[in-house]
């Protein structure tokens, strides 16, 4: 489990085929290496990677097939900044919402203006999610825990602070890029248990 709570920035060191997956080197030297066991979990771009080996500036995941065609993932490269955060832990303050780490699909930043000292963004979300996403509720974006300001359709408006920009990869985003999506897992919870009728 995760908050959404970005840790760092961190960025793409390599990428190696590894038949269908890939093996993806990651540096993370702002994170603390207590979290970066074998095995431990670490939300990249907000999808939930397991550290299978350690590295000098870092950490190295395994990245399915599955995962690389749902996601973001795949169209990473060397060099690519990336939002980190390690796994939740018994104590750890809760600043953002619970989130699992388990994208439920890709979406796009469609609008971007300024507005004050703070960004207003846009973004529009696979048709099928957007019955998850209501207006004050909370959304995870690149591993960013974001409060919804509205909703329409398949579209929807956030608002981030220029502390927000500055501490996650939001500040260079543009629009046209994609970003992973994981809606709020009580939404999805209450969704699947009203298709049940006693």
């Amino acid at each position: 489990m995760f908050t959404g709570i970005v840790h760092s920035i961190g960025r793409v060191a390599g990428v190696t085929p590894r038949g269908s997956d890939v093996e993806m080197a990651i540096e993370a030297q702002e994170l603390d290496r207590n979290r970066l066991q074998v095995g431990d979990s670490v939300a990249v771009q907000g999808v939930c990677l397991t550290v299978t080996r350690a590295t000098a500036s870092g950490f190295c995941a395994d990245v399915s097939h599955e995962t690389l065609g749902c996601t973001t993932l795949g169209r990473l490269s060397t060099g690519s900044r990336i939002n980190l955060e390690p796994a939740l832990r018994a104590g750890d303050a809760l600043g953002g919402h619970l989130v699992s780490g388990h994208v439920d699909g890709v979406g796009k930043l469609i609008a971007r203006r300024a507005d004050g000292r703070s960004s207003r963004l846009e973004f529009e979300l696979p048709a099928a999610l957007a019955r998850y996403v209501a207006p004050k509720g909370s959304i995870c974006i690149d591993g960013v825990s974001l409060t919804v300001n509205e909703v329409e359709g398949a579209r929807f408006g956030v608002n981030l602070i220029p502390h927000t920009l500055a501490v996650t990869t939001h500040g260079a985003l543009e629009t046209g890029d994609s970003v992973n999506i994981e809606v709020d897992q009580l939404a999805r919870y209450l969704d699947r248990l009203a298709q049940f009728k006693s």
